[in-house]
């Protein structure tokens, strides 16, 4: 009798253990996942905040790089054409020569010249004429060469002291390039006696 209590206690110890125990952690569990399900899901205003800096950063950073394609063209342009200008002036001054650039409106382009009036070679490139045309080069493409004055045609030269002068051989007393890349405009200056070159 007292094997088969013992039998009896032992066989409701593992019933206990094997349905009960299981059973009480299924409970336990349900409870947690219902005070989970409780909570509303949703962000923190720290986390919102700081989306909203990281938005303003890349924002600011990637609108201007695709709105200002034409600027940088545009600040390239003028930079090109002020080191050219500053290479003729240089050549006339080393070489005692007179050098001319010469612009075409027109076909968006220009060139430099030597005394005798023959395109120079190109210092950088090699056998190729010294010949800048905006209308086939893609860093320039969306710059127009709009107007030049220097008071008689689209040429400006150089004497063996830098000073600048017109087409015609006169003096110059205003000499300037303007440039345009949608709607916005800057200008080369050549500035009378000096050659002193500006961008504005």
């Amino acid at each position: 009798m007292a094997t088969k209590t013992l039998r009896h206690e032992v066989f409701l110890i593992y019933y206990f253990l094997g349905v009960f125990v299981p059973l009480r952690l299924l409970f336990i569990r349900v409870k947690i996942m219902k005070k989970a399900e409780c909570r509303i899901p949703g962000f923190t205003l720290a986390e919102l905040m700081i989306v909203l800096v990281i938005i303003s950063i890349i924002a600011a950073i990637a609108v201007p790089m695709y709105s200002s394609a034409a600027g940088v063209q545009l600040k390239t342009a003028a930079n090109v054409i002020a080191s050219d200008l500053e290479y003729a002036k240089s050549m006339a001054i080393s070489t005692g020569q007179t050098y001319q650039v010469v612009f075409d409106t027109a076909a968006e382009s220009y060139s430099i010249k030597n005394s005798a009036g023959a395109v120079i070679t190109h210092p950088v490139h090699i056998g190729a004429n010294y010949i800048v045309n905006f209308a086939s080069d893609s860093r320039l493409s969306k710059v127009d060469i709009v107007s030049t004055t220097f008071g008689a045609g689209g040429t400006i030269k150089f004497d063996y002291l830098g000073t600048p002068y017109n087409g015609a051989g006169v003096s110059l007393s205003n000499g300037s390039v303007v440039l345009r890349a949608e709607g916005r405009t800057m200008t080369v200056k050549i500035e009378p006696v000096t050659g002193y070159i500006t961008i504005e």
